[in-house]
Parts: C-alpha cells; sequence; structure tokens
C-alpha cells in the first residue's frame, strides 16, 4: 500500500534501464535506512541485448573500466521541478567490480566509504527540493554536472550523466527522496509517472524505458 506522502517522480531518463534495490521488493531498498535511503532505488543502463556491459574475462575475475559500459555517460535528466539545494562533483569514476572476487574485497572496504559521508557513498551528485522532500540523483559522472546551487530546474532537464562515482559498483542512477542530506535522514516513499498514464514502482528485474 502506497504511503500517503509518497513523491511523485518523472523517469530521470530515457532509454532501456534495469531497476535494482528496488522499494517495490523490500524496505529498506539497500538494506539500511542510513542517509536516508529506505526507499531508495537504482537503474541501470543497459543495451540493445539487456545487459549493461558485454561479459569478457575482466566481467568475470577482474574489474573493469567504467567506459565500456553501455551507460556510462548517458544524460541524467531532473525528475521534478524544483531548486538545487545541493551538489558535489570532483569525485573519480572508479572501476566498476562485477566479478565475485572483486565484489567481496569492495564490501569489506564498505565502512570506510559510511564514514567519509555523501561524497563517500553518493558520489558526483546533484539534490532537487520538492515541497518539504530533497531528491538526490548519485553517482554522476564527474565534471558531468550542468547546474548549479539555487537554480530552479524544469522535469526533464539535465543535471549531468550516469556514472561511477562514490558507493557504486557499475554505471547507474541512485535516485532517492528524503527529509534531510544527514546520516540520520528520514526516506521518503517514491512513485514514478508512467509515460502511458498512472504511476508505480518498478521492482527489482524489470526493464523501464523512457
Amino acid at each position: 500500500m502506497t504511503a500517503p506522502d509518497a513523491v511523485e517522480l518523472a523517469l530521470p531518463f530515457t532509454g532501456r534501464w534495469l531497476v535494482q534495490n528496488s522499494p517495490a521488493s523490500r524496505v529498506p531498498s539497500h538494506g539500511t535506512e542510513l542517509f536516508g535511503t529506505s526507499h531508495a532505488i537504482d537503474f541501470v543502463p543497459i543495451g540493445p541485448e539487456g545487459r549493461s556491459a558485454p561479459r569478457t574475462v575482466a566481467s568475470l575475475i577482474g574489474t573493469e573500466a567504467p567506459e565500456s559500459f553501455a551507460g556510462f555517460g548517458r544524460p541524467i535528466l531532473s525528475p521534478v521541478e524544483g531548486e538545487v539545494v545541493a551538489l558535489h562533483d570532483g569525485e573519480i569514476d572508479h572501476v566498476a567490480r562485477r566479478s565475485p572476487l572483486s565484489l567481496i574485497g569492495y564490501a569489506l572496504t564498505q565502512s570506510s566509504r559510511i564514514r567519509g559521508g555523501a561524497p563517500a557513498i553518493a558520489g558526483n551528485h546533484v539534490v532537487v527540493r520538492v515541497g518539504g522532500g530533497l531528491v538526490l540523483l548519485a553517482h554522476l559522472r564527474r565534471g558531468s554536472i550542468r547546474v548549479r546551487q539555487g537554480q530552479n530546474v524544469a522535469i526533464g532537464e539535465q543535471l549531468g550523466e550516469c556514472g561511477n562515482s562514490g558507493n557504486s559498483t557499475e554505471p547507474h542512477v541512485h535516485v532517492q527522496v528524503s527529509d534531510s542530506l544527514g546520516r540520520e535522514a528520514r526516506g521518503i516513499p517514491i512513485l514514478f509517472a508512467r509515460l502511458g498514464g498512472g504511476r508505480w514502482v518498478p521492482r527489482n528485474g524489470e526493464i523501464v524505458e523512457a
């Protein structure tokens, strides 16, 4: 059942994207309520064949360059009309990790990223205020942010590009709404507008197109 205070968003991209860590599948969606992530959702850009990147030897036993992924650099659009109240740029787009060995090593460093706060977790990001909520779009490509703090943006206006900065194992965009930007922020439920009408929260494994 949808909470009455859910915030409606437009999909912040075009093309085909795979849904991961959706609040339609579990809450808290990312396994924690820290930093307001309880109702966050991840969208992974995919190519025509349905993969984020080709399977190679590196994808099985090592790390991969983010540039080898289909969606690296795709435009990320504002899902709401509102004011840009915070942004951060300058974090590197680090290597992607899909192999079991590289993912284990990455998991062992998770606590240090949490201690690093928003830049270490969200990477390069933009925050847009809508009503009493703060809409965060995270893991953007370094140097791609096109807006400035205090700027009013329209739905569909480009904010930046899909990247692999912060707490990210492959290029994707993380979307959430919360009541603040701090460690103890409260996550706010979200809904997305369907192109053909209606609202929904896509589930894990669903492919959405915009």
